[in-house]
């Protein structure tokens, strides 16, 4: 008898979505009403959490099932490859018979054994016009869904969705569908302290209209750039119906990490570890083993999901992975994965903190361009928006967290044998030879983006110098060819312009 064949898996993976601002998570306005669909034939998991911010970091735990230990990486402009004993989702399916292609992933660390590297148009300006960014990857995505729809194996497909990331430039009508008024009016003041900040507004400048006033259109567009890339994932959802192939893929839509729009003056972006950063959305769609309907409401993380999928295809692999299978609370064995863990911010500022479901607290290990206070403690029950610091007024909860956190960094130094990778970041702010910054005015001056190509660069940086715990690799042999490479040598299909990380 013949092997049953393994079931395809599909990952929406999008940049910059914060939960709160999805429609099944509760947002009054209807933004994702495709999404909210899929959900409710699906699963929904109302606490996942990006606890490494922002991108290399979060789609490092996302596509390993590793903690930011055992990847050893935390910051956006991290150097090197990903360490060669920790194997990435794609390297996995691919032993398992897998044909793996991811789109808009290029040069990622995390990206490294994909078969086919793809690309596509995601990012845009003023004056380019409106950016169709989930459209540019369905006219990639669609045909090499059909090449792999077409083979005899199995296919691990991996989509990057632009959309929510800035700049917010989602096409007619998607523009207007969540504002209406004058968003130049003069009487309202309400991006002079955006536009006054002075690392952000030159790229602020490049995308936003000129003239703007009115924190609330920006607001709109990025509510609109998701509600059209929901418009876009229903007609992928309708490619896989189309082609026989929806009952047999396991389809995931997850996010690396959510987006500060107006709050704690972090303006238009995805730095911080507060929690509209922190919390992002998880939807599990496979009618044979996921059930339709249900909403989780247990605590977990990135580092859960190749568990879970890995579990649902029925393949065994001996990896002693940092997170589990979310299927044991689909299925009610367990209530919730750890309620309290670790956090890292490292790509506008450097930062770690510990989360628990009362308290927040977050340090930071130099100066902030945002002249925020060293220490910051939230009481996330009475004070879910995270606005009244409480750090002075309760010393003694600031020591038990901060205990509380050590020990954990202690106990995970001890079984990974590496250090805390925060610690060991060197010139992060990408500025050679500065080192740690030694006041929040010196980082307030150094740090700038001057356009949206350097945006798109920053974050696209090549990678050259090891960091210290891949200097020393435990595992023996050559050396493994990086992203870069592996997607030079097997690049398939048309080529469009690169989606940065």
């Amino acid at each position: 008898m013949a092997p049953k064949r393994k079931p395809n898996i599909l990952i929406f993976g999008i940049d910059s979505l914060r939960a709160d601002h999805v429609s099944c998570y509760g947002y009054p306005r209807l933004t994702t009403p495709h999404i909210d669909r899929i959900a409710q034939q699906g699963t929904l998991f109302e606490r996942t959490y990006s606890a490494y911010i922002p991108t290399t970091s979060a789609y490092a735990s996302m596509l390993t099932g590793m903690d930011v230990f055992s990847t050893q990486v935390v910051a956006l402009r991290h150097k090197g490859p990903l360490r060669p004993e920790v194997k990435t989702l794609p390297e996995i399916l691919k032993e398992a018979g897998y044909n793996t292609t991811c789109i808009g992933f290029t040069g990622n660390p995390s990206s490294r054994g994909f078969d086919t590297y793809l690309d596509y148009a995601g990012w845009g300006s003023w004056n380019e016009g409106r950016s169709p960014k989930a459209q540019n990857l369905n006219k990639v995505a669609i045909p090499e869904l059909d090449r792999l729809a077409k083979a005899k194996e199995p296919f691990f497909l991996f989509l990057r969705h632009m959309d929510p990331h800035a700049p917010y430039l989602p096409p007619q009508p998607y523009e207007r569908t969540f504002y209406h008024g004058n968003e130049c009016k003069p009487r309202n003041k309400s991006m002079e302290p955006v536009m006054s900040f002075k690392p952000f507004r030159d790229f602020f400048a490049t995308w936003m209209p000129p003239g703007i006033t009115d924190k609330d259109y920006v607001i709109a567009q990025y509510d609109g750039a998701i509600a059209y890339m929901d418009a876009c994932i229903q007609t992928l959802f309708t490619a896989l119906q189309a082609r026989g192939i929806l009952d047999h893929t396991i389809v995931v839509l997850n996010a690396d990490h959510g987006e500060t729009l107006y709050d704690h003056e972090c303006w238009f972006d995805h730095h911080g570890i507060y929690e509209n950063v922190l919390h992002v959305p998880l939807i599990l769609h496979y009618g044979r083993k996921v059930p339709a309907g249900l909403r989780v409401g247990g605590y977990n993380r990135h580092q859960d999901l190749v568990p879970t999928l890995l579990e649902l295809a029925g393949i065994e692999t001996g990896i002693e992975f940092d997170g589990q299978s979310l299927m044991s609370m689909v299925r009610g064995e367990v209530a919730s994965f750890d309620s309290e863990f670790y956090i890292t911010e490292c790509t506008w500022m450097r930062k770690h903190g510990w989360r628990t479901p009362e308290w927040k607290l977050m340090l930071a290990l130099e100066p902030d361009f945002h002249f925020k206070p060293p220490v910051e403690l939230y009481n996330l029950i009475e004070d879910p928006g995270e606005n009244t610091n409480l750090a002075e007024r309760a010393p003694d909860v600031v020591a038990l967290l901060k205990g509380r956190m050590e020990a954990w960094i202690a106990r995970r130094e001890e079984e990974t044998g590496l250090p805390n990778p925060i610690h060991h970041q060197g010139d992060w702010h990408g500025h050679a030879g500065v080192g740690a910054f030694e006041s929040s005015q010196q980082a307030y001056d150094t740090l700038h983006i001057g356009d949206v190509s350097q945006a798109a660069k920053l974050q696209a940086k090549s990678r050259e110098e090891p960091s210290p715990a891949e200097a020393k690799p435990k595992a023996k042999g050559g050396k493994k060819a990086s992203a870069a490479k592996r997607a030079k040598s097997k690049k398939k299909g048309k080529k469009g312009k690169k989606a940065k990380p």
